[in-house]
């Protein structure tokens, strides 16, 4: 099995058990972890119609160039500024993030204030799902089986909607495909020590016990 990464960005918040070890490490690409977190793209949309219509409401109220340089001249700073707000939390967020495969389990490493660490266990997986997007990066959601994680301890790295039961999701990952194949093949290596250890228990577990990657495109 490769590895893309040998190199940790940084150290797992507690020492690996023997014989598992690090396969990849990455974090996402902050611009596009921004438009699809924080929705940096739907808002920069939402405040240029705000400065236009109150330009244009100010133009046809006075048909005045001046009353609509002024209109400009609070709408416009406002506007940016909250977007520009926007982009720096999810610069931050993106930074904190850090995505972990190792021969055993993903984890999720986020949080600004407070730093979160949640281990996802490949006997847990039941499903993983790859999205991949125009810029180049991509999203993997993780379908757990087991008790429901808390919603505060992946946010914002999990599937929007999905409160009652959270997706984990590694967001804007560069060169998706490849670290999609590196954990099929952790997921698949994993599955052939569980049916092993089990055929020598003669208790093989069931054959769907670990899933394939799942692709899918969006714009």
């Amino acid at each position: 099995m490769s590895e893309i990464r040998v190199k940790p960005i940084k150290p797992l918040p507690e020492p690996l058990p023997a014989g598992e070890r690090v396969l990849w490490q990455g974090t996402p690409d902050w611009r596009p972890y921004s438009r699809r977190v924080f929705q940096l793209a739907k808002f920069g949309v939402y405040f240029l119609a705000i400065v236009v219509w109150v330009a244009a409401a100010a133009y046809l109220d006075q048909r005045s160039l001046a009353a609509m340089a002024r209109s400009l001249v609070w709408s416009l700073p406002t506007s940016l500024g909250v977007l520009g707000m926007i982009a720096l939390t999810g610069w931050a967020y993106a930074r904190s993030s850090v995505y972990t495969i190792t021969t055993k389990r993903v984890v999720i490493e986020g949080g600004i204030a407070l730093q979160t660490s949640v281990n996802l266990p490949f006997a847990k997986v039941t499903r993983a799902d790859l999205k991949t997007f125009e810029d180049g990066t991509g999203d993997i959601e993780l379908e757990l089986s087991g008790p429901r994680l808390l919603y505060s301890m992946v946010w914002p790295n999990l599937r929007w909607l999905r409160i009652n039961r959270p997706v984990p999701v590694m967001r804007a990952i560069e060169d998706p495909k490849r670290v999609a194949e590196l954990l099929r093949n952790a997921l698949a290596a994993d599955q052939s020590t569980d049916i092993e250890a089990g055929q020598n228990a003669e208790a093989p577990p069931p054959p769907d016990a670990k899933p394939e990657i799942r692709r899918s495109a969006a714009s």
